[in-house]
């Protein structure tokens, strides 16, 4: 499996600048100190873009088969200052249109030289230079309405996978979108609109597809070419589908819960047993070569494990024990912590074992690296 959490050195970098990471934490047993991975930033990656680009919030990052860095990032969130726009700009539209962010925008043109949002999807080697870049706002003719495409006002999570196919979710709409490597469109799953908890939908969206409610992070298994989607900011849920057809194939809530139990629970509480449900967002979704499925729960700050040939059929409340409904085990990390959570991000090391699990911890500003068996 090529995707890793960036490949990993230059490219944690890129992990840092999204979510203004300054230190790496690292938390393994003493006895595996020795062969712990270490870290440093490169503060002149990525490279300097062309055309005046400027990079706004990144919300994804993926590793592709040649070892290529893409992000997805979000240009509206850029100020007026930091994309040399006007006073006049459109301001960001309700669903179903996001607006451009090019000259048709700007009727009184730009107040200044510098600078220009960049393209959302991009494309970089692992030195840093930039090969491609493509869609979003700043280039509507990807995704256009007529064809079936809806891009999403916020963008969330990215993907590439064994075919150099370029997956996207978006925080605040009901889709995922599939590309090729160039921008072609080829495929939406789900629904462009205001989102709405549903988390046992199978058929809701566009051509059958799983209506899906802020869809956050995606991963294929190559094995069987089916799209894991965490699923996410409003559904309690990780669901399955076909990859190319994207129609659905399973779904599951915590402890591998099926039907998923869509009552509204109330916030994380510290030194409170375990819950026996995700709470939003349900963050991230990652699979291991030895067919281990890991879920971030963020803001209950665990990570789910499940084996993938057994998790998704009816499990009425959840297993309540390893072993049971697909359901492997949980590990935590920093459990006092409030608020947006700890487990925003999960991915593993390269080496042919996958020896470590890595949290991003986007409320303690930590790169957690952890022993994957175990957490």
């Amino acid at each position: 499996m090529k995707r890793t959490l960036l490949g990993l050195g230059a490219a944690l970098s890129a992990l840092v600048a999204a979510f203004g990471i300054w230190q790496l934490h690292i938390g393994v047993a003493q006895a595996d100190r020795d062969d712990r991975p270490r870290f440093s930033v490169d503060p002149f990656w990525p490279k300097p873009l062309p055309n005046q680009w400027q990079i706004g919030q990144v919300p994804g990052i993926a590793v592709d088969k040649d070892d290529n860095i893409w992000i997805v990032q979000r240009p509206r969130t850029l100020t007026n200052d930091e994309r040399g726009a006007s006073a006049f700009d459109i301001p960001v539209a309700p669903i179903p249109s996001p607006p451009p962010l090019d000259g048709a925008a700007r009727p009184q043109g730009s107040i200044s030289d510098c600078c220009l949002p960049a393209p959302s999807v991009m494309q970089f080697d692992s030195k840093g230079k930039l090969l491609r870049a493509w869609g979003g706002p700043v280039d509507p003719g990807k995704c256009v309405e007529a064809e079936g495409c809806f891009w999403p006002n916020t963008e969330h999570g990215i993907y590439v996978d064994h075919d150099m196919n370029v997956w996207l979710g978006g925080q605040a709409g009901g889709a995922v979108l599939k590309f090729t490597a160039n921008g072609d469109f080829l495929l939406q799953i789900g629904r462009r609109q205001p989102p709405v908890r549903d988390s046992n939908n199978t058929n809701g969206g566009v051509n059958g597809t799983p209506l899906l409610a802020q869809p956050a992070d995606m991963e294929v298994d190559p094995d069987t070419n089916e799209l894991y989607i965490a699923d996410g900011y409003t559904n309690l849920r990780v669901i399955v589908v076909d990859a190319n057809t994207g129609m659905y194939k399973r779904h599951w809530g915590a402890y591998g819960q099926n039907p998923v139990d869509d009552t509204a629970f109330g916030p994380y509480i510290k030194n409170q047993a375990p819950a026996r449900h995700f709470r939003n967002p349900v963050h991230a979704v990652r699979i291991t070569d030895d067919g281990l499925v890991y879920v971030a729960d963020r803001v209950n700050n665990r990570i789910q494990v499940f084996d993938k040939k057994k998790v998704g059929g009816p499990c009425v409340g959840g297993a309540t024990k390893p072993g049971q409904c697909g359901f492997v085990g949980e590990f935590f990390v920093e459990t006092d912590t409030l608020g947006p959570g700890s487990t925003w991000d999960v991915d593993v090391s390269p080496d042919r074992q996958q020896k470590f699990l890595y949290n991003a911890d986007g409320s303690n500003n930590y790169v957690w690296t952890l022993l994957r068996k175990n957490g």
